[in-house]
């Protein structure tokens, strides 16, 4: 017997958010030590999207991470609008991040350390990063 689907039934979808809470992460030294949630939880989701070279590990999916390692030993005048596009690309895969502005570069010898403002459903942070060049 095949079932019969009413024409004027509503097949709407909800779709409901995933709470933040998650394990709060000490990353000096590898342990767990209690649980984060919101902005807290954004920070430390922002910060492992930004440590993971994209395509690297097979656990994660292939829109997960960065891909940094083909920008090594390039001219600084091509690494930082890449930087600027790859960070914004990385971040914004991720469905509670809103937006990804206020990039300000500062060069070192052999780095580049990126400040930028992450917009999050929770709120506004501060994220730095430094990128080995």
């Amino acid at each position: 017997m095949i079932p019969k689907i009413s024409q004027n039934a509503d097949y709407t979808f909800k779709f409901k958010e995933k709470p933040s809470r998650t394990y709060r992460l000490d990353f000096e030294n590898q342990r767990i030590i209690g649980y984060v949630n919101d902005l807290e939880a954004m920070k430390q989701a922002i910060y492992l999207m930004l440590s993971v070279e994209r395509y690297e590990q097979l656990i994660y999916s292939w829109n997960y991470g960065i891909e940094l390692e083909d920008l090594y030993g390039k001219e600084t005048s091509f690494v930082i609008p890449e930087l600027k596009r790859r960070i914004s690309e990385a971040l914004l895969h991720d469905s509670r991040i809103k937006s990804v502005s206020g990039f300000d570069f500062e060069t070192q010898r052999g780095k580049i350390a990126v400040t930028f403002t992450v917009s999050t459903i929770y709120g506004e942070t501060q994220i730095e990063k430094v990128v080995n060049i």
